[in-house]
């Protein structure tokens, strides 16, 4: 049998826009990513280890959810708030204000993390979730190394400034990602401007979020910001327009307004230089294979996944897609079986490849048609 390719030209529009080789952004270490495509758009020194400061809370709030998804806890729960945790909301660190024996719900610590970057309420849900914040901080590093965290460790759950609290922004781009992708429906709770806190003993405190994007007409819709005088500035920002969504991380800001306009350019230069596109869907019918002996000539393919890719503008039309197998593919063929490969050219220079799974059952010719087919073959050529 020869080697069937058979090439799926994807004709795009184009734009005029052209990726701009010189942009930079003033920050010690950043990356910016392409959510659908997982294609990163830039990066300056995004191996650079880093202090994360409030970012580490993202890992807090994820630990939370994790154990919520699992059923293992509610947003409904209270913990009962130690001394330890009220000292953080008395020493000029950023706080929820909790007050010591206050039975605060789960979902009022995490708003107290996710929204004011609530120290004391980061102590609180680690103590109620693992006795201890040091416990706590042994499950924070144990996922990170689960979703591909390489260089990051964990030492508390609040980013408060400690020499082995250490990270990345490529490491806190994937930690962002994870979030995004794994609990659309709590993050919800990262958008949020300002949260009520009805706290004991006095009246309700009301607090705005400290991300600045979320304030500009922008589409940013998280993430976390951070400070340490020792690493000046961070934020892990992200924006949404429509389908798209941006996610950059930076960090070495040297002051807060370098830290907004500074993520906000580097969220518009992957807007208005790139462009996402989905080439295809998961389950979707893409193609057809031809089959050998079997009661129909061929067979409807589908991957198991949407493919997006991310490209400079005005560079559409390379991309192209070509469904590549050994054929004619012999009968019998079952749903879901792999028979070939879609494979993923720019510039005709291959990027990847995605296995193509057959849409239906094929069952075979009986003895007399697989005669007469391999027959016709021999003569005609005909399959």
């Amino acid at each position: 049998m020869k080697l069937k390719i058979f090439t799926i030209f994807l004709y795009l529009l184009c734009f005029n826009n052209i990726s701009k080789a010189n942009f930079d952004i003033d920050a010690k270490t950043a990356i910016l990513q392409d959510y659908l495509s997982g294609k990163i758009l830039y990066e300056k020194e995004a191996d650079m280890s880093i202090y994360p400061a409030s970012m580490t809370k993202i890992m807090t709030t994820i630990i939370a959810f994790d154990l919520i998804k699992k059923g293992d806890l509610s947003l409904d729960d209270k913990f009962i708030i130690s001394e330890n945790a009220w000292r953080l909301s008395q020493s000029g660190y950023s706080s929820m204000f909790i007050m010591v024996n206050d039975e605060v719900t789960v979902e009022n610590l995490l708003k107290g993390i996710i929204i004011v970057s609530g120290n004391d309420a980061c102590v609180a849900l680690a103590e109620g979730i693992a006795g201890s914040e040091d416990e706590f901080a042994i499950m924070m590093t144990s996922k990170a190394i689960e979703i591909g965290m390489e260089n990051t460790n964990f030492s508390n759950s609040s980013g408060i400034n400690d020499p082995d609290n250490y990270s990345t922004v490529r490491d806190i781009l994937i930690m962002s990602n994870y979030l995004i992708k794994n609990y659309p429906e709590f993050y919800e709770m990262y958008k949020e401007k300002e949260f009520t806190w009805s706290r004991t003993g006095g009246d309700p405190i009301t607090q705005g979020n400290r991300n600045p994007l979320l304030y500009k007409n922008f589409g940013a819709d998280g993430i976390k910001t951070g400070y340490l005088a020792v690493e000046q500035y961070s934020l892990a920002s992200t924006i949404k327009r429509k389908e798209r969504r941006l996610i950059a991380v930076g960090s070495g800001f040297q002051s807060k307004s370098s830290r907004s306009k500074q993520s906000a350019k580097l969220l518009t230069y992957g807007l208005t230089n790139f462009d996402t596109i989905r080439l295809f869907g998961k389950n979707e019918e893409i193609g057809y294979i031809n089959i050998w002996q079997g009661k129909k000539k061929n067979v409807p393919v589908y991957i198991q996944n949407d493919i997006y890719k991310t490209i400079p503008k005005a560079r559409k039309k390379y991309l192209k897609a070509v469904i590549n197998y050994e054929g004619p593919v012999h009968a019998p063929i079952k749903k879901n079986d792999v028979i070939g490969k879609l494979k993923i050219y720019y510039k005709d220079e291959f990027i990847e490849e995605h296995d193509l799974l057959a849409f239906k059952d094929v069952k075979r010719l009986n003895i007399f048609a697989r005669i007469i087919s391999s027959i016709n073959f021999l003569i005609w050529g005909d399959v």
